[in-house]
């Protein structure tokens, strides 16, 4: 025991100097979980990935269009000969020496008039765009999610280092009671040995609970992008509503037509069926208006001494039709056929696993709002008990490992009532972000929730 006592010491100190430290940061260093949330916007890769993702989906528009509009090609080129001539008879061919270079250019029209794969892909692109909509709006609520669930997972651990604290306090003050008891003979050694167990213990449990502060401190980091030194947390007297609507099957029937995932299948459902059409129009004749104009110059040739310029133009219809590809466009059009029938049946167990998420979270809610109400009663209860048993300790009829076990009861009592408090909250905006209609605004009505 008293090998231990330094150390102790030592660790009150360094904890006492931290709480200073915060204490002196005051308030205007405390962020909220917008100001957490506006961080994490900035920093986030998976985010940003996500928003890149969806500036090149948005691109398919353009592309697609470009292919039912003219296309100019412009093409030069120039070239520069040598010719040297020598005669095996002058007196009939004499010998010479000559240099001829030509140059020229052609620009080239070509407008397409009839290409059915070129319309439906065309038409692809919209809901690929829809779908890379669909994907950031996704990843924005996970982002949202992800930040709450640190934020709160910060304060719940920061709540278990103060709690497992304030225990450390009343089980010291109980073990110097035990010890005064034990010298004046009203107790025995056993009521000192369970006391110093119990103090030992919650020494033990104090360092994890500094452990895993710290460890959560680096997640919202990892999410945030910086270290936040305070935050704000939530308030004691806030009051948890109910979903809104109030209703589980509303909240399903929201889910199945407008969840981020089921708006992105059936975006891609759509592209799927266009990729039908767009391989059965490969069989199809293709006909395009074709057109050209371009000159040539030249210095002549090895047998004409005097130049030229030529100038040439055209414009006419070019029909292609694909007779045979080796049976490649009907293994094209049966593969296409078969992914469009996987987009349907993705499309519906994206609506089955959204159902199956929001009956769940659901549930977690209103579970949760429940549990916190039973532990708000617990909580009165469990200090009732508390009182009682020391109050009965000191006349008595109580033993020191009655009061022990009263004070456990009601930190942890306190302790899952600000679990429970946070993991309602997170379930709420799950519920929502289930049902597609988690917002900004969701984040701005849990932070007016927070100690100003």
């Amino acid at each position: 025991m008293a090998g231990r006592g330094p150390s102790i010491r030592l660790y009150r100190f360094t904890s006492a100097c931290g709480l200073a430290a915060a204490v002196a940061a005051g308030p205007a260093a405390a962020e909220d979980l917008l100001q957490v949330y506006r961080d994490a916007q900035r920093y986030d890769a998976v985010y940003a990935s996500a928003r890149y993702t969806l500036e090149a989906g948005r691109e398919r528009i353009p592309q697609g269009r470009a292919l039912l509009l003219p296309s100019l090609t412009l093409s030069g080129n120039a070239t520069s000969q040598r010719f040297d001539v020598k005669s095996h008879d002058p007196t009939v061919t004499p010998s010479f020496g000559r240099s001829v270079s030509n140059f020229g250019y052609v620009l080239s029209l070509s407008q397409p008039v009839f290409r059915p794969q070129n319309v439906a892909q065309w038409q692809q692109a919209d809901y690929q765009v829809r779908q890379s909509e669909a994907t950031f709006a996704q990843a924005t609520q996970d982002l949202a999610l992800r930040t709450a669930q640190a934020y709160f997972d910060v304060l719940a651990a920061q709540d278990t280092l103060a709690l497992v604290g304030a225990q450390k306090a009343a089980i010291s003050e109980q073990l110097a009671a035990a010890k005064r008891n034990f010298e004046v003979g009203t107790a025995t050694i056993t009521d000192t040995h369970e006391a110093q167990a119990r103090y030992d213990l919650i020494v033990a449990q104090e360092i994890a609970a500094q452990n895993d502060l710290e460890s959560k401190r680096r997640t919202l980091q990892t999410v945030g992008g910086k270290e936040f030194a305070q935050l704000k947390p939530l308030r004691s007297d806030i009051r948890l509503p109910p979903p809104n609507p109030d209703n589980m099957q509303t909240w399903v029937d929201i889910a199945e037509k407008q969840a981020y995932p089921v708006l992105a299948q059936e975006a891609a459902t759509e592209v799927a069926q266009l990729e039908v059409k767009r391989a059965s129009g490969a069989q199809w004749p293709t006909v395009d208006l074709v057109g050209s104009f371009g000159t040539t110059r030249d210095t002549g040739s090895i047998t004409i001494p005097v130049g030229r310029d030529t100038t040439s133009g055209q414009i006419g219809l070019q029909l292609a039709f694909p007779l045979y590809q080796g049976g490649s466009l009907s293994s094209r059009e049966r593969e296409a056929a078969a992914n469009y029938l996987r987009a349907r049946e993705d499309l519906e167990n994206q609506r089955r696993q959204a159902a199956l998420a929001t009956r769940q979270t659901y549930l977690a809610v209103i579970n949760g709002i429940a549990q916190v109400g039973a532990l708000e009663q617990a909580l009165v209860s469990s200090q009732s008990a508390l009182d009682s048993n020391k109050l009965g300790y000191e006349v008595g009829v109580r033993i020191n490992i009655d009061v022990l076990n009263a004070q456990q009861q009601l930190y942890q009592t306190r302790r899952d009532l600000a679990v429970a408090r946070y993991n309602a909250i997170i379930n709420h905006l799950k519920l929502k972000a289930a049902a597609g209609t988690l917002r900004d605004e969701d984040l701005e009505e849990v932070n007016r929730a927070l100690q100003p």
